[in-house]
């Protein structure tokens, strides 16, 4: 008698349809069952079809396309998009982003006081608790098909001495400009991550279940390393890949 399979029947279902993209069953490109066929097949409900679903678009096997389907996707096909990561200087002085994406905010961001928690105080080479100017957006481009949640946070302890012990720094990238002003030599340094999105996130980036998210920490340095600001990026990260200039 052969052993009863315990795995949850959403389980059942999400290796049943990664074997069958796997060994070619359903060829890249081509709709996968119904969640009507599927739930009458394993004998569940529909939602535990979708989260059988969930997990294969978080490992980039399948792609829902609104009022088609859901699509087999190879382990080896490129994602719909690569961005470029980078900033450059533009020949009327602008740094702008690598990927040449115009991004629109869906609100105009508005400078808060935080306080530099452990870990980005760490980054930023500052006593945790420092004060911080800080700006939140979600930013969306492509009439909304791209969509990230950008933050910049900027030491009090940087604008010491300045300008800007008066007024508020503008956020990154018009943030850039006004630090090489100042007379910033300025470079960049990346930290990249995955971790599965707060519900808020989730919301805001239209992430489906089960999908992560790319999490980019920006830190931008001026002379002798020194930390001048941080950028905190969430992007979906179920089907785009970042590419670097080495």
């Amino acid at each position: 008698m052969p052993p009863k399979n315990t795995q949850p029947r959403y389980r059942q279902i999400a290796d049943y349809l990664r074997e069958g993209i796997l060994n070619g069953t359903f060829p890249a490109g081509q709709p996968l069952p119904s969640e009507e066929a599927l739930a009458k097949q394993f004998g569940v409900t529909r939602p535990t079809v979708r989260q059988g679903l969930s997990e294969l678009r978080a490992s980039g096997l399948v792609e829902a396309i609104m009022g088609r389907g859901t699509f087999a996707r190879s382990p080896h096909s490129r994602p719909s998009f690569t961005r470029p990561r980078g900033v450059r200087r533009a020949s009327d002085g602008r740094y702008v982003e690598a990927d040449g994406i115009r991004w629109t905010n869906a609100e105009p961001p508005v400078a808060t006081r935080t306080d530099a928690p452990l870990a980005l105080a760490d980054l930023l080479r500052i006593p945790p608790g420092e004060p911080m100017f800080t700006y939140d957006a979600l930013q969306t481009a492509d009439q909304g098909n791209l969509r990230q949640l950008h933050r910049t946070y900027v030491p009090f302890s940087v604008l010491v001495n300045t300008k800007y012990e008066e007024q508020v720094p503008p956020p990154a990238p018009e943030l850039y400009t006004a630090l090489a002003e100042l007379g910033h030599e300025l470079h960049f340094t990346e930290y990249i991550r995955t971790r599965m999105p707060l519900p808020d996130q989730a919301q805001a980036l239209r992430l489906a279940e089960g999908v992560p998210l790319l999490h980019v920490l920006r830190v931008t340095l001026g002379e002798a390393e020194k930390p001048l600001a941080l950028e905190e990026f969430h992007l979906p990260g179920d089907d785009l890949e970042l590419s670097f200039r080495l």
